[in-house]
């Protein structure tokens, strides 16, 4: 009889301790015969084979749809506000420059990211539900199931689900998992799950091509595109350069409970604040060197205002044959240069660019034909799936003690990039969406 492998005799002991204490409850807990705990009905419905896996992707739908409709009227307030604090403080300025400065480069830029604040939150409030409830942890387990497909186990869904208020906390998270090839995987797939940061291209493409009433749709399409590629990638990976068995995945589900508002309130902030310092600093930062750029040669653009003369536009031009096969245009291609540094700034570049603010601006976006639904959800896509942010990238390169492994994860998202948007637009053109 052949020995069994390291992993199979993880898996025997796993299986015999779990023996042993069935046996020590059976000899000192009891209960009325026939009567299910609230635990184990739950468990009978969320964890079921045939309906785990919809409730889980309802529930995804869900959380999407509440955060788009909940917040649109705080974005509109987030707007306006800003809108008048932008006109009030440049009336107050006589050089044109200075006003330039103020009202397009800090209230016009950095107001266009702000506005995003409200979605932002209301994503971690319903997370902060769920995890509180006791659900994401059966959710782990529910795809524990096709993990084990995958070659990888339950234990990397906990750092993916992270991934969705910050690919950087996610990344870092792997380190709690024990095969060293499960945690390689796991770190270079994070990254194709959709961060808060992502969230606010989303809200303005989407808002502007999709309508309020599809919009959390389209959404809710795009996180399901991101865990997709993920489990893909994870597939490929698992038979090319990590080849092996995965490690047997243990994990205590906790009771469940009725969450709280105050503690889903304080994990909100404590998962929200980072966008707020990241508004503070890296983002305006950025989106001033954008207003810069679109505002100079000053003599040439006519005191300030875009035109084709300024500094952006030509490197938006020697860019835009890299992007024009999807239906974007030079716009496009510096918003996405510029969000390499912070996914928030594409929204930026483009409130700089078109002198709009959040609502305004997504209509801009359709009245001067810059995306059409099939090209907006393209450009959504890419966002999603093109090299995370430069933060991120450094994350990778610390986490694998490797700057090469880091340059192969943005190599390789930027071709899964390309190349997906790419059949979005081929297929979809076939399929005569606009």
């Amino acid at each position: 009889m052949a020995e069994p492998s390291g992993n199979d005799m993880a898996e025997v002991l796993a299986e015999r301790r779990y023996q042993a204490i069935s046996k020590i409850m059976e000899a000192s807990v009891s209960r009325g015969e026939g009567r299910w705990t609230r635990t184990e009905i739950f468990d009978h419905v969320f964890l079921s084979r045939a309906l785990g896996l919809p409730i889980f992707l309802a529930l995804l739908w869900a959380v999407f749809t509440f955060t788009f409709t909940l917040s649109e009227p705080f974005m509109v307030g987030t707007e306006l506000l800003f809108g008048w604090m932008g006109d009030l403080a440049a009336a107050g300025v006589e050089n044109s420059r200075i006003a330039s400065f103020v009202a397009a480069g800090i209230f016009g830029g950095l107001g266009s990211v702000l506005v995003f604040v409200p979605p932002i939150f209301m994503l971690f409030f319903a997370l902060a539900i769920l995890e509180d409830s006791g659900y994401m942890a059966r959710a782990a387990f529910l795809m524990d199931r096709v993990m084990q497909s995958l070659g990888l186990h339950g234990r990397s869904f906990i750092p993916m689900m992270m991934g969705f208020g910050c690919n950087i906390p996610a990344i870092m998270a792997a380190r709690s998992i024990d095969g060293e090839k499960e945690r390689m995987i796991t770190i270079l797939i994070s990254p194709l799950i959709s961060c808060g940061a992502r969230l606010p291209v989303y809200v303005l493409i989407a808002g502007a091509v999709f309508g309020t009433g599809f919009a959390g749709t389209a959404i809710f399409s795009i996180y399901l595109l991101g865990i997709a590629l993920a489990i893909i990638m994870a597939l490929v990976f698992r038979r090319t350069l990590f080849r092996g068995e995965p490690s047997p995945f243990l994990l205590e589900l906790p009771p469940y409970a009725v969450p709280g508002a105050k503690t889903a309130i304080l994990h909100m902030w404590a998962r929200g604040k980072w966008f707020l310092v990241r508004a503070g600093t890296v983002i305006f930062g950025t989106v001033l060197v954008v207003w810069f750029l679109a505002a100079h040669p000053w003599e040439a653009t006519a005191g300030g205002v875009l035109i084709e003369n300024s500094y952006i536009a030509a490197l938006g031009h020697r860019l835009e044959p890299l992007v024009s096969p999807f239906g974007w245009d030079w716009m496009a291609a510096v918003a996405l240069l510029f969000g390499l540094l912070a996914k928030e700034v594409v929204v930026g570049t483009y409130g700089i660019l078109l002198g709009s603010e959040e609502g305004a601006l997504g209509m801009s976006l359709v009245t001067l034909g810059l995306f059409t639904p099939l090209s907006g959800f393209a450009f959504m896509a890419f966002v999603l799936i093109y090299a995370p942010c430069f933060a991120a990238v450094v994350t990778i390169a610390r986490e694998m003690n490797s700057y090469r492994w880091a340059a192969f994860a943005a190599a390789y998202l930027f071709a899964l990039a390309f190349i997906v948007s790419g059949l979005i637009v081929g297929v979809g053109g076939l399929l005569g969406f606009s």
